[in-house]
Parts: structure tokens; sequence; C-alpha cells
């Protein structure tokens, strides 16, 4: 007889993302924008007006900024493999409560337990991916995961485009789907040991959080009035066909996809030149839906650009928040995406009562512009901090060290050009079987136990060093594997990333 192993799958990185990308199109394109494609059946059926399609939007999203807040704090208690399947469990309630809906009432009540699942998937799923996959690999990978957003809204409008008054059936198939793919998640995760240290209150990277927020809260104001009322712009004032309508949605989801390019921006341009790029490309579609919504080739010309700028534009905001608190990915992406969708609670609420007061085109305008402001508000990282060119061109901190692994895995050894004594004399030196490790200095020589994987540097007693932890920001390692830590404010703390063995790093 055969016995099954009680342990969990290994971590699969591919697996992850993958699924990572599913339960983003899920909670982000299917239940939470998923609504906004498919008002104007809904209001046909159920009677909304712009006003109360509008409050049912915000409440969505007042509803994604509490589940947000609320998957902050969890993930500052327990494992983010907890807040996964919480906001699958909400994406399925949600859904399930919209697909059974019989008035305005009750689909109000589906739309707001269902949009807030992804404010408790997004930051979990930042950190299983942090956790998961290659440092030099994770920026790429986040962004094709944030990219399921464009899935989602491509599924969506691919079934209303074959069938139009069937959207009961989608609700209920995204239940299950979400349902699914937590677990291939769960599944296919390295997921932390422990919580996430909460950030910092104060200093530059406090102020710098606060200024990007800012920024994401009027891009949220900017963006709603495509999310919300997009669909209905091109149907009503526009007069296109419904049918026509949901095609163009599908390629605005498609677009989005290229959202996941992102990451690959933020290297290219550094994340101010993305963050200005992705801002102002967003608020270009929003103007040219409200220059000629019936127009064919503007509109899909619009919807795409929409769609990938503003993918892309959230993509920039995992970066920022990365960047700020290397600690606490999670929970500043959390932060961030709070204020996005706290302003598009306020832009659906302002959008609708614009609407009705001087005409959908004029707030479509008020939108666009509101999302050059943000344009504006461009990053401001502390010094030392980022992605993109400004940490691939010098070291953060101007220290130098190589890692080199012994074959069997078991040590690793680190050299820092900079850990000298006063005379300039001082060497890190290592023992050669890959037990114990020691200093030499002028005038003498200490030795000090350290068990294999462990290695201390710059003057710290190897046998005062706990297993994986590392002295002044230098390295550590465990068996098999190297990392490497960059040196994060005053009190010296570090953030891991795996590298190859044998490789040379610079923090």
């Amino acid at each position: 007889m055969v016995k099954r192993s009680l342990r969990p799958a290994a971590p699969a990185p591919g697996r992850l993302v993958a699924a990572g990308t599913g339960l983003v199109a899920v909670t982000y394109g299917v239940v939470r924008y998923g609504y906004g494609l498919q008002l104007p059946t809904l209001t046909s059926e159920l009677g909304l007006s712009s006003a109360a399609a509008g409050a049912i939007a915000a409440g969505s999203f007042a509803a994604y900024c509490a589940a947000a807040l609320g998957a902050q704090r969890a993930m500052a208690r327990r494992s983010p493999r907890t807040v996964v399947w919480a906001a699958a469990a909400l994406a399925a309630a949600g859904a399930v409560l919209v697909g059974l809906s019989w008035s305005s009432a009750s689909l109000a009540a589906g739309v707001l337990v269902a949009g807030s699942a992804a404010g408790a998937a997004s930051p979990a799923l930042v950190a299983a991916v942090g956790a998961t996959v290659d440092g030099r690999r994770a920026g790429r990978m986040q962004a094709v995961v944030n990219s399921g957003t464009g899935v989602g809204v491509a599924l969506v409008g691919a079934a209303t485009l074959v069938a139009p008054d069937v959207w009961r059936p989608v609700w209920c198939a995204a239940a299950v789907g979400a349902v699914v793919t937590a677990a291939v998640v769960d599944r296919s995760a390295r997921w932390p040991a422990a919580p996430e240290s909460p950030p910092a209150s104060g200093g530059a990277g406090g102020r710098s959080l606060g200024r990007a927020g800012f920024a994401a809260a009027v891009a949220g104001i900017g963006s709603a009035a495509v999310w919300t009322f997009g669909r209905d712009l091109v149907t009503v004032t526009g007069g296109l066909p419904g049918r026509a309508t949901a095609a163009l949605w599908c390629l605005l989801g498609a677009a989005a996809v290229l959202g996941a390019l992102s990451g690959d921006a933020v290297r290219v341009l550094g994340l101010r030149g993305a963050w200005v790029v992705t801002a102002v490309a967003t608020a270009v579609g929003t103007a040219a839906l409200a220059l000629a919504p019936g127009s064919v080739p503007v509109v899909a010309v619009a919807g795409a650009l929409f769609g990938g700028a503003y993918t892309a534009l959230s993509g920039v905001l995992i970066a920022w928040g990365t960047a700020l608190r290397p600690h606490a990915a999670g929970r500043a992406t959390a932060a961030l995406f709070v204020a996005l969708t706290a302003g598009q609670a306020v832009g659906a609420l302002a959008t609708g009562g614009l609407s009705d007061v001087v005409g959908p085109q004029a707030a479509f305008w008020v939108g666009a512009a509101l999302l050059l402001v943000a344009a504006g508000v461009v990053p401001r990282l502390p010094d030392g901090a980022g992605p993109g060119r400004q940490r691939a061109d010098r070291p953060s901190s101007g220290r130098t060290g190589t890692v080199g692994a012994r074959t069997d895995g078991a040590r690793t050894d680190v050299t820092s050009a900079d850990e000298m004594s006063p005379d300039g004399t001082r060497a890190v030196g290592t023992s050669t079987d890959g037990t114990s490790a020691g200093e030499t200095s002028a005038g003498g020589t200490s030795t000090g136990d350290t068990s294999a994987g462990e290695t201390s540097a710059g003057g710290t007693s190897a046998d005062d060093t706990r297993a994986g932890a590392t002295a002044r920001g230098y390295a550590s390692s465990s068996a098999g594997e190297a990392r490497t830590g960059s040196p994060s404010g005053p009190s010296g703390s570090t953030s891991a990333s795996s590298s190859a063995s044998g490789s040379t790093q610079r923090w």
C-alpha cells in the first residue's frame, strides 16, 4: 500500500503566478469591474438610475477599502494564506448573491460583498509572490499577476457579447472560480513563516508613502468614470449597439493584459517615468471616450489605451509601495490600493451626480483632468531605495560584496570591501571546512562558531548570530541558497532575496 505524504506541495512559482492571475481575474475583472460592464443590462432589468448605480459602485469601492484595511491588520498577525482564503470566500459569497438577486437592494448587497474580495486578494498575493518567486523575477511576476484584471474583464465582455441578457450564470461561475484559484494558490506558494513587519510611521519613507497615497487617490477619482460608466456612455450617449460595446470591452480587457509589462516599464523608465507615462495614458483614454463616444474606431483605441494604461498604473503602484516598504510590501500595496479605491468611490459618486446635472461627457472630461493632476505627483523615494535604473546602475550604499558558495551548499562566504579596521588591515576570514568562521585583524585572531549556512560579517561575533540572521545587513544563507540584504533606514534591517550560488551582488 502506498502512503500519501501529509506534507504540503512543494512551492511552484509558475503555477502560483498562473493561479494568482486567475484569482485577480475573478476578484477584480469579474466580481468588481464586471458590475460596470453589465450595468446597461442591470439598469434595464432592475430599474437603476444613474445616481443609484453610482451609489452601488461607491459602496463596492468602500467595501474594498474596508477589506484591504482588514487584510493589513490580518497580515500583521498571521500568514497571508488566511487572507487569500478570506478573499475567495468573499468573492464566492458576493457572486452567488448577485447571481440570485431579485431587487436593487439584493444586487447592492451582493456587489458590496463581492467587491470587497479584491481588497483582501491583492496584498496577500503580493506577499505570496514575493516569498515564492526569485528576487530578480519578482517584480515582473507581480505585474503579471496584477494583469489578471484584464483577463477577467475580457471574459465578462465575451460572455456579454455571446449572451448579453444571461448575466446570472457568469456570476455563479465566478464563485466557483474564486475557490478553485485560491486552492491552487494555497498549494503553490511558499508562505512566509512570520507575519509582515508593520511599516515605519515616520521619516522620509512615511512622508513618501503619504505622497504615493495621495497620487493613488487622485488617480482613483479620475479612473472611476470609465470603470463605472464607460459602457453606459458609449451605449446611451454614443448610441452604439450593445453587442458592439461588449466587443469593445473585450478589447479593453485584452489590452489590460499588457499591464503585465509594467515591471519592465519601471526597470526601463524608472519609477517616476513609469508613473507619469501610465497616468497620462490613462487620462488620454478617458478623454478620448468623452470626445467621440459614438465612433467605433475612437472607442476601440480609447478603450484599449485605458485598459492597458490603467492596469500598468496599478502595477507601478505595487512597485512604488515595494520600494518604500521592502519588508512589508503586501501591507504597503494594501495601503496604496485603499487610497486608489477610496478615490474611485468618490469618483463613482461624483461622476454619477455630474452626469445627471451636466451630462456624462463633461463628467468624463473632469476625470481625465484629475488623472493629469495625479501624473504630476511624481514618486519621491528615500536615498538608496527604489527599483529600476536607480538601483541597477549603482549600489544604494556604496558597498560591494562577493557571495560565493561551496559546491556542497553548506556554506556561503562573504567578503566586503569596506569592512576594514582603522589601520586598513582587517579582513574577513573563513575556515576551510565550512563550519566555523573567524575575523582576522591586525594584532590578533578570533574564532567563533557558526553553524553551516550562517555568515557573520562586519564585526559581529558569529556565535551571537542566530540561524538565518544577518549582521549589519550584509548576508545570510541557508543550505544551498545565498541571500543578500540591503540596509533599510537607520536600524540596518534587511530585506532578503534569493540569488544563485556564486553570483556577485551589490547592495
